[in-house]
């Protein structure tokens, strides 16, 4: 009996020693609050206390700000891609909008946007981490409150709030104000000189016009991407497929392009025809996302069907008629 009330005895000093050696913090609080990594020597790692994580981490399932160190996936760079192509859509709208019929430095002031557009998003891969090279570091997107951290700030006691906000979809959030910012630089740098040199076929005051309203969608992006950018993620791919259609259709119809003749008649219309079907292609591979490519390539054979459809029931609906009836107050 005092054999075993020893090793009892023992046993408990063991564990009352092993309990006080282990170091037991306060669970974090919060869904992306997380603990830094403050010191690590070899095996041994020391976290600071729960909080926010710095620039360029996110929390892992333990609760600890680990560094976003993946690649981007395909669906990330489409995103990407949306967000940039979104200014230079515009700036052609625009720049075609106003420059008339009789101006011939339209395709001059397209060519000036698309290198904007190309160099500021060089720039900005360039200046992004790792700093230098066309490549980026990205946090995976888990799910869309991943884009709104800022209203998941935890309040213990109802009262304090701990704000744990940062960017868990590194970079994807901020890059993007990035290539706009230089995107607004570069046409303020070139683009006045350029209309002032060969836009001779406009007023001076319609020289600047497609500028002015660069001056007014810019700002209207950057909203729409700081309030938006989370729901424009998981929606981006119905938006283009939606939009493309429909303007698509708009523009056959205001042109009066009723058959394959009235298309193949002017090359601007093939270079229309041809742009919608490439928004048409990139709609569908970000839907799609290429998981499986001998399931999602054939999809693209429904690029034309759209515009084939417009051309097959456009002699039931006759859209010369319903424009020139418009015209005369019908």
């Amino acid at each position: 009996i005092k054999g075993e009330s020893e090793r009892t005895v023992g046993a408990r000093v063991v564990c009352l020693f092993f309990f006080l050696t282990v170091d037991i913090q306060p669970a974090c609080l919060g869904l992306y609050c997380g603990k830094t990594l403050l010191f690590k020597n070899g095996s041994t790692e020391i976290y600071g206390e729960c909080g926010v994580c710095p620039r360029g981490q996110r929390t892992n399932a333990q609760k600890y700000c680990q560094p976003c160190t993946e690649s981007p996936e395909l669906y990330d760079w489409l995103y990407l891609g949306f967000m940039a192509m979104l200014p230079l859509v515009l700036h052609w709208f625009f720049i075609e909008w106003y420059s008339g019929k009789k101006s011939s430095s339209a395709l001059f002031q397209h060519i000036t946007a698309l290198f904007e557009c190309t160099v500021a998003a060089l720039v900005t891969l360039l200046v992004s981490e790792p700093v230098g090279v066309l490549h980026i570091r990205s946090c995976r997107v888990l799910m869309l409150s991943d884009w709104y951290t800022m209203l998941y700030n935890p309040s213990p006691d109802y009262v304090t709030t701990v704000h744990c906000t940062h960017e868990a979809v590194y970079p994807l959030y901020t890059i993007v104000f990035i290539y706009y910012a230089f995107c607004l630089v570069l046409m303020m740098l070139l683009r006045p000189l350029l209309v002032k040199k060969i836009a001779c076929g406009l007023g001076k005051s319609d020289r600047f016009k497609s500028i002015y309203a660069a001056l007014y969608f810019f700002p209207i992006l950057t909203v729409l991407q700081a309030v938006g950018g989370g729901l424009l993620y998981y929606a981006f791919p119905y938006i283009i497929l939606v939009l493309s259609l429909v303007t698509l259709a708009v523009y056959m119809s205001a042109s009066e392009i009723e058959n394959c003749y009235d298309l193949l008649v002017r090359k601007k219309r093939l270079i229309v025809l041809f742009s919608h079907w490439l928004l048409h292609a990139y709609g569908i591979i970000s839907i799609s996302r290429v998981d499986k490519l001998e399931q999602d390539l054939p999809l693209l054979a429904l690029v034309p069907t759209p515009a084939l459809f417009y051309l097959f029931t456009a002699k039931f609906t006759e859209p010369s008629r319903i424009l020139s009836e418009g015209a005369n107050g019908h």
